[in-house]
């Protein structure tokens, strides 16, 4: 439901996400330490690569919205970690310079709680709530009148001289983002107006960019070759390309100030990664050359090595590496599946020929068994 809205005389785009001024150390490391996850968010649209469909979508819902002077309508985004639902919440509060609350669906753990939060939002103010699947059912359940008809109904008072009050909030558009998207009920994600959107993984072309962009806001001089390690490494998301760069640079500051101390001439500088040194770093953290972990490599070996590479179940493979099942099947599961690497059949998991090839397996073609 829109709600007209006209903007107060005088408001300021927020000069940080939360509508909230940063004062800066100006030591430049402090500031890259202290911010660095602020620092490489994009703050406009043209910084937000990938994910084009998403955008068009909703530049036309902001555009219109403030062209008929109304507040933008509740949005809904969903996809694995780390492919920027967050950053989208924080362009979207930039571009209307709205003020931006965050919170999350585990933290509102009662009525008063959301009460509390939808009584203070300003006129036009954007509630940002991210895991919004793992929010109370009771508290979802106040929730739809709040987004639908921007009123709130409490219960005071238990049996029969319980009675209900309703207050009136001030317009708002909430911001919601999940991973698990079945677990978000039909009720709530038919009341997000906007749309729900779904983000895609990123190619390695899109991740090149999003790592050259990161590394000139980091002063990184990133060599073209250790650029395309990292991409082919990053598990196709922006949040795990900028963190194994983080690493890389402090792999190679570290290494740089030990020759130095050592006296090894013709040492690189610390900000200098070529692609010897990001290698070098990569394999530290027992990432392989296709962004294959510890854990998915200990995965398909126990798979191939103590199974004959399945069919196998997912208590037994969990049981094997000594690991949760919801981690083995929400972790390391989906990104083996992408690749190709892993198979999930009707009798259990499957090892492929891509799979035992990476690891040096010789494959051996299975013939079923007549029953």
């Amino acid at each position: 439901m829109s709600i007209p809205f006209r903007s107060r005389e005088g408001s300021q785009r927020p000069s940080a996400s939360n509508g909230i001024k940063l004062k800066m150390p100006k030591n430049k490391d402090k500031i890259e330490e202290s911010v660095l996850d602020m620092t490489l968010r994009p703050t406009r649209w043209d910084e937000y690569i990938g994910q084009k469909h998403i955008k068009d979508n909703v530049k036309i819902l902001l555009r219109a919205a403030e062209e008929r002077g109304h507040i933008p309508e509740h949005i809904l985004f969903y996809g694995p970690p780390g492919l920027g639902k967050t950053t989208l919440a924080h362009l979207i509060a930039k571009e209307t310079g709205r003020q931006m609350k965050i919170t999350s669906g585990p933290a509102i753990e009662k009525v008063g709680d959301l009460a509390s939060i939808l009584t203070n939002l300003a006129p036009g103010d954007i509630l940002f709530i991210d895991e919004i699947h793992r929010l109370n059912k009771v508290v979802e359940e106040i929730l739809y009148p709040a987004m639908e008809s921007g009123v709130l109904d409490i219960i005071i008072g238990k049996g029969p001289s319980a009675r209900t009050i309703q207050l009136d909030l001030l317009p708002f558009t909430l911001i919601a983002a999940t991973t698990r998207v079945a677990l978000v009920s039909s009720p709530l994600r038919s009341r997000f107006s906007g749309g729900v959107f779904r983000l895609e993984f990123y190619s390695h072309e899109e991740i090149g960019k999003i790592i050259e962009r990161s590394s000139k806001l980091l002063n990184i001089v990133l060599e073209e070759e250790a650029l395309k390690e990292i991409a082919k490494r990053s598990r196709f998301t922006p949040r795990t390309a900028n963190y194994f760069l983080k690493r890389a640079r402090d792999f190679a500051q570290v290494k740089a100030a030990s020759a130095k101390n050592s006296g090894v001439p013709k040492q690189k500088s610390g900000n200098i990664l070529d692609k010897k040194i990001v290698i070098d770093a990569l394999n530290m953290l027992a990432v392989d050359d296709i962004g294959l972990n510890s854990s998915d490599r200990k995965f398909l070996e126990i798979l191939i090595e103590k199974f004959s590479g399945g069919p196998i179940g997912l208590k037994t493979i969990a049981a094997a590496m000594s690991e949760e099942e919801a981690t083995v099947e929400e972790i390391i599961e989906p990104y083996l599946i992408q690749l190709g690497l892993l198979e999930r059949t009707a009798r259990g998991r499957v090892a492929t020929k891509k799979a035992h090839g990476h690891l040096g397996f010789e494959f051996k073609e299975k013939q079923e068994k007549l029953s």
